[in-house]
């Protein structure tokens, strides 16, 4: 049985416009479904090691933010979002409403953290040509899940994006024993130093 259930996903941004101006039309209704939005001031500085993948129709709205690959190379296109933070879209036909595809996590060890976040969370794992571990299936989630990919740099700020959990078949002490660490009252952190929040 999972230890926890997934929530929500938190983000961090420096100004609310940006989420109004950017953020609302990039996630659709994701917004105010999945996605929380928190002012913090610390600024982006570095490549955070979670990120969203997005969908839209074609990759006309997002002319004039920088590119971090080129159209084409990859089934998605990168870019740094408004305030810095790496976002990817994947073009589709059509893509809804609710413009959420995954939560994508950098890791130094991919398998060991899928498995981890599986073992706590549930769902289904698997694990593609590229070496990308991917949980789906996970009760709940209104999006396709989440996707760990390794990275050969390791994490050294705190992610800009966190998801929410709540305790279900487990406590607190049970996630330690499995490999997290308390932060805080309500934030912990997964064995590779992602954080993560307790909600009620």
């Amino acid at each position: 049985m999972p230890l926890v259930t997934f929530a929500g996903i938190r983000m961090h941004v420096n100004d609310l416009a940006v989420v109004e101006q950017f953020w609302a039309p990039t996630l659709g209704s994701a917004l105010e479904q999945t996605v929380r939005t928190e002012v913090v001031t610390e600024p982006y500085t570095v490549k955070n090691r979670v990120h969203l993948d997005v969908f839209d129709a074609s990759l006309a709205p997002y002319e004039g933010l920088e590119l971090v690959n080129e159209p084409g190379r990859f089934p998605w296109t990168t870019f740094h979002a408004p305030e810095g933070d790496d976002f990817c879209v994947f073009v589709v036909d059509s893509p809804g409403e609710y413009r959420l595809k995954a939560v994508e996590v950098d890791c130094v060890d991919a398998e060991v953290s899928a498995r981890w976040w599986q073992g706590v969370l549930g769902g289904e794992l698997s694990v593609d040509d590229e070496d990308c571990w991917s949980i789906t299936g996970l009760p709940g989630v209104p999006f396709e899940g989440l996707d760990f990919a390794a990275v050969p740099e390791p994490k050294t700020v705190p992610n800009r994006v966190r998801w929410e959990v709540r305790l279900a078949g487990g406590t607190v002490d049970d996630l330690v024993a499995a490999g997290a660490t308390v932060l805080s009252e309500t934030d912990l952190a997964d064995p590779e130093g992602n954080e993560f929040c307790l909600v009620p």
